[in-house]
């Protein structure tokens, strides 16, 4: 089971800062990274192109998602999970959310965001058809070699 996600603060930044651009309405974008053991690195996000029909919901265009996984893939890492914003500052997964989850193990990054506070970001991964928050970390701690 995943348990943590390492995120840098520049790319926590990123995120935080395309839910305020795009406030009132809802950002999205896509997670790159690695999987290491039972947690999650992300090494780049990708802003996306909300192609939803209604501003309180997010779809990511799936030309998009379909370039950024081939890009990732040619540099050995690949899609680990989304972002997107939720204007009504609540940083919990949606109904919507719940509903439109399928893909085992993705991560699912909400960017809590209202008009007068800064973004906040809550991390979970969708398995078993539910999502289990997970602890966003600077950095993941390398494994200590056994002495023998």
């Amino acid at each position: 089971m995943i348990s943590s996600l390492a995120i840098s603060a520049a790319l926590r930044k990123r995120i935080a800062d395309e839910a305020v651009k795009a406030f009132p309405g809802e950002c999205c974008g896509l997670v790159e990274g690695t999987r290491e053991f039972d947690n999650l690195r992300a090494t780049a996000v990708h802003p996306t192109r909300n192609v939803a029909q209604t501003p309180d919901r997010f779809e990511i265009d799936p030309a998009e998602y379909i370039r950024l996984l081939r890009a990732a893939r040619e540099k050995d890492r690949t899609i680990i999970g989304c972002y997107h914003s939720h204007p009504n500052g609540k940083g919990e997964p949606s109904d919507a959310d719940r509903a439109n989850a399928s893909d085992e193990d993705f991560l699912w990054i909400i960017a809590a965001a209202s008009a007068d506070k800064k973004p906040k970001l809550s991390a979970f991964v969708y398995a078993a058809g539910t999502f289990a928050s997970i602890h966003l970390v600077g950095r993941l701690a390398r494994a200590k070699a056994a002495k023998v």
